[in-house]
């Protein structure tokens, strides 16, 4: 996804000049592009997040549109105060670029593991956080949101080659991306995971169990209408994401059911536990916090148990 982002900033780039990208010593092999098109728009203000929120601060102030760039853990996290004091309060136009949600970066540990990202940005009032599922939506997003006011927290993957089958690229403010409607059960993913959901649909599909799916990508502004419209529909609903169980998707979903008064079924599944001293690669942790697409075909298969039963029953 930085790739498609990157791509996709030049292209905006050439058209606006208050377009700018900071850095905070991160990017080698992604930001190229850009600073070599635009040498004087790109600022590497070294290891300091936080100096980088607060530049990017006053140069929204002054009229330009700040793009800074980190790993999401350090663009999230370690300059959260900044960006809630600087750009949320005073409404400026700062655009936070985290890389590598979720375990991307596998085998850094968890330091380098963006798992609480949107949970703690999407709890801030005027803040709007996108998490594209993958490099086509990447696109489509940054093209939909680049110049609206206050600030957008994007939450990108480090893969550049792999789509989710049926999504398109689309993607919409305050919308949920339908991929598939058959089935009683519904799976909602939040990221690059959306990849293993689809792959658990398939292998579902193998055995004759259809699986409606759709992705989330504006967690802030919410899709409450679309949610609320699809969670009627479905039995069950399974939310994906990785990410703490806490404040993300899955909050997300069950506040729509709690307020809405809905009778549909929810089970969570994100990471529930610090991943402590283990680490590998994504495919391992995913498995590790049974987010693999085998772990997720078994949910909804224990999802629906109950009402093959009742169906053998009657």
């Amino acid at each position: 996804m930085r790739g498609a982002f990157i791509r996709t900033l030049v292209e905006l780039a050439e058209q606006d000049p208050r377009i700018l990208l900071l850095t905070a010593d991160l990017g080698y092999m992604a930001v190229e592009p850009f600073a070599e098109k635009f040498p004087d728009r790109f600022f590497n203000v070294g290891v300091a997040e936080q100096n980088m929120i607060g530049v990017a601060t006053g140069l929204a102030e002054a009229g330009y549109i700040p793009f800074t760039y980190s790993i999401v853990t350090f663009a999230a996290l370690r300059s959260y105060e900044f960006i809630r004091n600087g750009p949320i309060v005073h409404q400026l136009p700062v655009r936070i670029v985290g890389v590598g949600g979720g375990f991307e970066y596998g085998t850094n540990g968890i330091t380098h593991y963006g798992l609480d990202d949107v949970g703690v940005l999407a709890v801030q009032p005027g803040v709007t956080v996108i998490a594209p599922a993958d490099h086509l939506q990447t696109k489509t997003a940054l093209k939909a949101t680049w110049d609206m006011p206050g600030p957008v927290y994007y939450r990108l993957g480090k893969d550049d080659k792999t789509v989710v089958p049926g999504l398109d690229g689309r993607f919409e403010l305050r919308c949920v991306q339908c991929i598939r409607e058959t089935g009683s059960v519904l799976m909602l993913a939040m990221g690059g995971v959306s990849t293993e959901v689809i792959a658990a649909a398939d292998l579902l599909a193998e055995q004759g169990i259809p699986c409606a799916v759709g992705v989330v990508a504006s967690m802030r502004p919410p899709p409450v209408d679309d949610l609320a419209e699809m969670l009627q529909r479905y039995d069950a609903v399974i939310t994906v994401e990785a990410h703490y169980s806490s404040g993300g998707l899955g909050s997300l979903v069950a506040e729509v059911i709690a307020e809405g008064g809905l009778r549909c079924r929810l089970i969570r599944r994100a990471v529930k536990r610090l991943p402590g001293g283990v680490s590998g690669s994504q495919d391992f942790m995913y498995r590790t916090h049974g987010l693999s697409r085998q772990a997720l075909a078994e949910v909804v298969l224990q999802a629906i148990e109950p009402d093959m039963q009742t169906s053998i029953a009657d």
